[in-house]
């Protein structure tokens, strides 16, 4: 099998055009990480670096960690691209949102040019959110016990005489930097291979995998490993396999609704019938689900321990330690809150009263349920049952890093890999890319990554 993936991608640089996509690509991903690296000026890099290095080994840093994870890093050496590719992923899930329950915006996705106009609104939409976020790093930097925790000096480099002039160029540095990479990513999905945004964020967390392999050799590779550790070791490796072949399973997972297409005449034109399907994906939420869960629960704990602190109330303090991260109510509530927001996702953004009206005015029923009011009703029913099982296998995978971590030890950087966000974007986006290779492939007659990979005809 290796040797025809081998034989693939051997394939995939005899083509001129995919060759150039490919390099392209590789060369703005280089360029993205590089603005992962260059510090802000005046920011002391190192106290963040150590900061994330010792909430790696106890807990992961909370929210803090998970801002950084999707930063690719930048934010614990405190680069100039400390937001990411996140405000603009926020600003444009505000805007889906906000079409699903607002009619004007509703209407106007539909409209000829109006994704062009929603696009720019996102783009909008992503300056605002960098200011504020970029403004509220820099003051939080002024102040770190704030946003970090107690014990963190104060992390600016600036005297307090000038402290206003590194708040200005530190916001305009990040908003800058978040701006540049949103172009690159659209760059990439324009001119190179794979979706360019995605493939942002999978290449920051793929950069972690060397911190993942030297984890595991800190756990393993020890003078005092024996036979015991080595076979723990090995059962990782088996659980890392697992957890990617379901996720690859789960996503690629979708169930077919046969669609039959009667005969029709438009204008002059007769249209024959004929007979497709309607792809229903059992994972439709992808990983919304497990950011919402992620960022609300992190609200409760700090609000309680605030507010416990503040008016020394014993039993406020009492829930907060409940609500740790990895605890068994912690655990209980993200549960069921990746339960319930799989299903908001799919209520917001899966239309099925349109999908049946477009398959009426085109035509096209569902073998054995009337058109209109009851295909809407099945398709409602069908989505609901299937997304039942993605919710499910969400809720699986996204609490095994924090029991591996919380409960058997494992180092938060392995921890990662085994589960959660950073699996389900990085697998997501690798099929997607691969997809689309393929599809190169196949126009010029090469086999894709799971045949033979040999030229079946000329091109």
């Amino acid at each position: 099998m290796f040797r025809n993936i081998a034989i693939t991608f051997a394939n995939c640089f005899k083509i001129p055009e995919l060759k150039s996509r490919i390099w392209f690509t590789a060369k703005i991903l280089l360029v993205c990480r590089l603005i992962a690296f260059i510090r802000i000026p005046g920011l002391s890099g190192d106290a963040l670096s150590k900061f994330f290095s010792d909430k790696s080994h106890n807990g992961g840093g909370g929210l803090m960690g998970m801002y950084n994870l999707f930063a690719g890093g930048a934010h614990e050496r405190g680069a100039i691209g400390t937001l990411g590719i996140m405000p603009y992923i926020s600003a444009t899930i505000i805007i889906q949102l906000l079409t699903a329950v607002w009619p004007r915006l509703s209407k106007l996705a539909r409209e000829e040019g109006g994704r062009t106009k929603i696009i720019q609104y996102s783009r909008f939409l992503t300056v605002i959110i960098c200011l504020i976020q970029g403004a509220v790093f820099a003051i939080g930097f002024e102040n770190p016990e704030k946003i970090y925790g107690q014990g963190m000096d104060r992390l600016i480099l600036f005297s307090d005489n000038h402290i206003w002039w590194f708040v200005i160029q530190a916001v305009l540095l990040m908003t800058t930097a978040s701006m540049l990479l949103m172009w690159l990513g659209e760059q990439i999905t324009e001119r190179g291979i794979g979706n360019g945004v995605s493939l942002i964020i999978t290449i920051g967390i793929v950069a972690r995998l060397p911190q993942m392999v030297t984890g595991l050799g800190d756990m393993f590779l020890t003078p005092e490993s024996g036979y015991h550790v080595m076979g723990t070791g090995l059962l990782l490796v088996i659980l890392l396999a697992a957890v990617i072949a379901g996720v690859i399973a789960i996503t690629q997972a979708q169930r077919k609704i046969p669609v039959q297409y009667a005969q029709r005449a438009v204008g002059r034109k007769m249209y024959a019938g004929g007979t497709s399907f309607m792809p229903l994906k059992v994972n439709y939420a992808g990983v919304m689900p497990i950011i919402f869960a992620q960022s609300i629960l992190l609200f409760p704990q700090k609000i309680f321990l605030i507010l416990g602190d503040h008016f020394k109330i014993a039993l406020f303090n009492d829930i907060a330690v409940y609500l740790n991260e990895g605890g068994v109510m912690y655990l209980a509530l993200y549960s069921l809150m990746i339960l319930f927001f799989s299903y908001f996702w799919v209520a917001t953004q899966f239309n099925e009263l349109q999908i049946a009206d477009d398959l009426k005015k085109n035509g096209g029923y569902i073998p054995g349920v009337r058109p209109g009011q009851g295909t809407s009703d099945y398709l409602h029913k069908a989505m609901s049952r299937i997304t039942l099982a993605g919710a499910v296998f969400l809720t699986v995978i996204a609490t095994i890093p924090i029991i591996m971590y919380k409960q058997l030890g494992v180092p938060y950087a392995v921890s990662t890999f085994f589960g959660g966000t950073s699996i389900l974007i990085t697998v997501g986006v690798l099929l997607d890319t691969m997809r689309q290779v393929e599809s190169h492939l196949m126009m010029r007659h090469y086999d894709g990554f799971l045949k033979k990979g040999r030229i079946r005809g000329r091109f």
